[in-house]
């Protein structure tokens, strides 16, 4: 994994924006400067019982300058998850006066630079999925950049931020939400008014990103116009079967449940494959494969790689066959 600087921060205010969604604002707890950050960037947080970090997204509405280049203080929105494995329970559970450890800022999600006539930048957000696009809206303003921001939620009230991204973004910000016809989001539509010219950002759940994916090249978006990130990992399918994986440069043999990923597995074997994102994206733990059918559910590998059969994205992917063969 990339490493990071390490940094303890502080809790200096704490507030609910929704019944499920927290900012926290952090300072550096010896009132050191903190790092710059990028619009799209995150900190890894070190969960007390927990062998993995969390990433959560540096959320800003600041739009002047030098409001990323020396930050006075960071701050995270947090979702509480109703099947968390313990690490939003503890963001929501922090209070004043806490301290916490983390890593980074690492961004995997940046904005590319500006060029000269660029169209508007289309910057797209489903729930807690707003913390990077919002810190994304603040670069383009900044930097007088051309954008548009769609905002959804499946109601009303668990829209976040909505009075700062207002503020922020004016008439450049259109909200969404699923109870109300009105104001429903229609995706499709949307990209039927825009050109496969302009860069598209989303942040989400794993469905509008999938219908973004989808509803891009079909409608002939390159693929170096279509960013995304999504906030959760690797989750079990309805029909998710165990199979067999053989690591060819030693010989082991492990078995994959229905509810572990071929990662997971190594690590609980002793294993110490490289990885990061654990999302798909990254393309950091691509092996290849020597015998057997991946069921490929990655982001990273073009449709033509998923084809061949012969990389997987251990992080995520699983087999149709019953058994794989990696050159791991």
């Amino acid at each position: 994994m990339t490493a990071m600087a390490e940094l303890e921060l502080t809790v200096t205010a704490a507030s609910a924006e929704t019944a499920l969604i927290r900012t926290l604002h952090l300072r550096a707890s010896g009132g050191t400067s903190l790092p710059p950050f990028s619009p799209g960037a995150h900190l890894q947080v070190s969960v007390p019982g927990l062998a993995d970090p969390r990433c959560y997204s540096l959320v800003t509405f600041d739009a002047t300058p030098g409001a990323f280049e020396a930050p006075a203080e960071y701050r995270l929105g947090v979702r509480l998850e109703a099947d968390s494995s313990g690490g939003s329970r503890y963001m929501h559970g922090l209070v004043v006066g806490d301290r916490i450890t983390v890593k980074g800022p690492k961004n995997d999600f940046p904005l590319h630079p500006a060029s000269p006539g660029e169209g508007e930048i289309v910057l797209i957000a489903g729930g807690i999925g707003i913390t990077p696009i919002a810190a994304m809206a603040a670069a383009l303003q900044s930097a007088n950049r051309p954008y548009m921001l769609h905002y959804s939620g499946r109601s009303a009230d668990q829209l976040a931020f909505v009075d700062a991204l207002r503020t922020l973004a004016g008439d450049r910000l259109h909200l969404h939400a699923d109870d109300d016809a009105a104001t429903r989001f229609d995706l499709g539509a949307l990209l039927d008014r825009l050109s496969p010219t302009q860069h598209l950002y989303v942040c989400g759940p794993k469905g509008m990103i999938d219908a973004l994916i989808e509803g891009a090249k079909a409608r002939g978006w390159p693929t170096d116009r279509v960013h995304f990130e999504l906030f959760a990992s690797a989750a079990p399918q309805a029909g998710d079967q165990p199979f067999e994986v053989e690591l060819a440069q030693s010989g082991k043999v492990l078995t994959v449940p229905a509810d572990k990923t071929i990662l997971e597995v190594m690590e609980a074997e002793g294993c110490d494959p490289m990885y990061d994102c654990k999302r798909g994206e990254c393309g950091v733990c691509t092996a290849t494969v020597i015998e057997g059918e991946p069921d490929h559910r990655d982001y990273f590998l073009s449709d033509a790689e998923k084809a061949g059969g012969k990389l997987i994205q251990i992080c995520i992917s699983r087999a149709k066959s019953a058994r794989l063969v990696l050159d791991l």
